[in-house]
C-alpha cells in the first residue's frame, strides 16, 4: 500500500479538506507510481536510541505500506544538519525526522543562533518513546533521599556541586530546575560528555549527578552511586524501589528523555494523523515494547495536536530556567 493511499480523510474534516488533498494526490500521483522509498532521518551517527527507533520505524512502516524505508543518519552540529534535511523536504510523508526532546525544546532558547522555528518549520505527528532520568549520589554521600539532601544543602549553601554533561543539556536543566523547585543552590559542574561525569561522580571529585537511568543503573545496583529519586510522575519499570522525586515531596521536577516523529511543514492533517496512528500501532506491538524495555524506553505516543502542545508547554518551561540563570551556548 502506497503512503498517500493510506491517508484517511475523517467525514468531519469537510468537504473543502477532502477536495484539497485528492488535488494534491492528482498532482503527485505520477510521481509516486516510480518512488516506493521513503526515509527517517535520524540527525545523529548510527547507535543510540534515536538510531534504533528510526530503525524500528522504518522497518515497520516499510511492512504497512509495501515500501522500502530507509534510514538516513545525517549528524553534525548537534542534530541541525539532520534537521535541516527534513525542513526543506517535500511534505508528501516520504521524508520524516526522528528528534530527541532536546533539540526541539531546549536547544529553541539555549542556542543563540538556533536556525529553526520548530512550530513553524515542522508538522508533529506522534511522540515515540521516553527514557528515565535519576538523581544520583555519590556512596559516600552522607544524604540517601531528597528530604536529607535538601536539608544538607540549605546547612551548607553553595557548597554542594552537581555534575553533568555539559552546559544547556538536558541534565544540566534538571539540577537548576530541581535547585527552583526545592529552594537550594547546588553548584552545577559542567563536563564535556557523560562518561568524565560518571567517573569524577563515581571517584568522588564530584558528589552529585542527574543522568539517564539506563547509564548508571549497574553503579547504583552495585552500591558504588546512591539513587536519591526518578525525575518522573512514575516510578520506573526497570527500577521500580527507586522513589520519584515527587514521591518525597519535590513537585515540578519532571525530566525525562523523549524522542519524537516529525515532518515537513505543509503535510497534510490527515496525512499527519495517520502516520501518528500507524507510528503508534508498531511501536505498541508486544515484541517492539519488549525490546525498546531492555533500552529502558517505554512506549509514550500521542496525536499530533497532543505533541504540539507539550513540545510548547515544555519549550515554555525551559526557556523560564534558561533565561533566569543566563544559560547560553553557540
Amino acid at each position: 500500500m502506497r503512503l498517500f493511499n493510506h491517508v484517511v480523510i475523517p467525514a468531519k474534516a469537510g468537504i473543502h479538506l477532502g477536495l484539497r488533498l485528492m488535488a494534491l494526490l492528482m498532482l503527485t500521483s505520477a510521481a509516486f507510481a516510480q518512488d516506493t522509498t521513503f526515509r527517517i532521518v535520524s540527525p545523529f551517527p548510527p547507535g543510540g536510541p534515536v538510531d534504533g527507533l528510526a530503525r524500528i520505524l522504518a522497518t515497520g512502516l516499510s511492512e504497512k505500506y509495501k515500501q522500502t524505508g530507509i534510514v538516513e543518519n545525517l549528524a553534525g552540529a548537534a542534530g541541525n544538519i539532520g534537521m535541516d534535511r527534513v525542513k526543506k523536504a517535500a511534505p508528501d510523508g516520504r521524508t520524516l525526522l526522528v528528534i530527541p526532546a532536546g533539540n526541539l525544546t531546549i536547544n529553541p532558547t539555549l542556542m543563540v543562533n538556533f536556525p529553526f522555528n520548530i512550530a513553524e518549520d515542522f508538522v508533529p505527528i506522534t511522540m515515540l518513546a521516553k527514557a528515565p532520568n535519576v538523581f544520583v549520589a555519590n556512596a559516600a554521600f552522607p544524604a540517601s533521599n531528597a528530604r536529607e539532601l535538601i536539608a544538607l544543602a540549605k546547612s551548607k549553601p553553595g557548597t554542594l556541586s552537581f555534575a553533568s554533561p555539559g552546559v544547556g543539556s538536558g541534565l544540566h536543566l534538571a539540577g537548576e530546575l530541581f535547585n527552583a523547585q526545592a529552594g537550594t543552590d547546588l553548584l552545577h559542574i559542567p563536563y564535556k560528555g557523560t562518561p568524565p561525569a560518571i567517573n569524577d561522580l563515581l571517584g568522588g571529585a564530584v558528589p552529585l549527578m542527574f543522568s539517564n537511568l539506563p547509564t548508571v543503573l549497574a553503579h547504583i545496583q552495585s552500591g558504588k552511586l546512591k539513587a536519591i529519586g526518578i525525575t518522573d510522575n512514575v516510578r520506573s519499570d526497570i527500577a521500580p524501589n527507586i522513589p520519584t522525586l515527587a514521591e518525597q515531596g519535590i513537585a515540578g521536577v519532571v525530566v525525562t528523555s523523549w524522542y519524537a516523529l516529525l515532518a515537513p511543514r505543509g503535510t497534510p492533517p490527515a496525512m499527519a494523523s495517520q502516520l501518528s496512528r500507524d507510528a503508534a500501532e508498531i511501536l505498541n506491538r508486544p515484541a517492539i515494547r519488549d525490546q525498546l524495555k531492555t533500552q529502558a524506553l517505554t512506549v509514550w505516543t500521542m496525536s499530533p495536536d497532543d505533541l504540539r502542545a507539550h513540545m510548547a508547554a515544555e519549550t515554555a518551561s525551559w526557556a523560564r530556567i534558561i533565561k533566569a540563570k543566563n544559560i547560553k551556548t553557540e
